[in-house]
């Protein structure tokens, strides 16, 4: 998902202080040594040093994937025998041991896309860094960031196996707790993370939501009419 345009479709136009920062960030410095094609590549790092996410040989699908960082790290910690789809309406370069697939995944389309690359099968983690193009108005920018999380965990509950994992980014503030409770509706387990690669000074955080429950009669859409 794009995340660098502002309403009128322009880069924000980042000033001397904050390219200086950037450049002589330390995981900006380690992700071109390690060759992530970003910082974030450490924020899921981090996330599976604490709980345990990234296993041999899983499923996992990575919305909103491009660049590509974190789906770099799953293709290198899952391994050999793992699944790894990526998806995103950005063109991302390709990478090894990932099936990418350029689509909005909220659509009947990309969501057939999706499903064709899993062969129809349930995954074990899905993993969401999207992030709305910034209006710079924080209401109409919190709103984006929620709704994104929404899909992200729409989309969670309709494809994970019972067990598996959710990692979504969002954003504090309106709407923030109450998103946090429905996915906490859907996990044994929830936790609100600040990875150390999130700058401080960002309201980002990561719910991330251990041992899905299946969906029970309450969670399911109700007949069409007629059935």
């Amino acid at each position: 998902m794009k995340k660098t345009l502002n309403a009128a479709g322009k880069k924000h136009r980042f000033g001397k202080a904050w390219m200086h920062e950037h450049v002589n960030d330390p995981f900006v410095k380690e992700a071109t040594r390690l060759g992530y094609r970003s910082r974030a590549a450490f924020k899921l790092l981090q996330l599976d040093e604490r709980d345990a996410l990234l296993r041999k040989g899983i499923r996992a699908v990575d919305l909103g994937a491009a660049p590509g960082s974190w789906s770099q790290v799953l293709a290198k910690k899952l391994g050999p025998g793992s699944t790894v789809v990526a998806v995103d309406v950005l063109d991302m370069a390709p990478l090894r041991g990932v099936s990418f697939i350029q689509a909005d995944f909220s659509t009947d389309e990309g969501l057939e896309s999706v499903e064709h690359a899993l062969g129809d099968r349930p995954v074990d983690l899905v993993v969401s860094d999207m992030a709305p193009n910034l209006s710079g108005i924080d209401s109409v920018d919190q709103a984006r960031g929620i709704h994104l999380g929404e899909l992200a965990l729409e989309f969670a509950v309709d494809r994970l196996q019972p067990g598996g994992d959710f990692v979504v980014k969002a954003f504090q503030g309106e709407g923030f707790d109450a998103f946090q409770r429905e996915v906490s509706r859907h996990f044994a387990k929830t936790y609100v993370r600040k990875p150390a690669a999130s700058r401080d000074r960002s309201r980002e955080v990561f719910i991330v939501g251990k041992g899905f429950r299946s969906r029970g009669p309450a969670d399911r859409p109700p007949p069409s009419p007629g059935r």
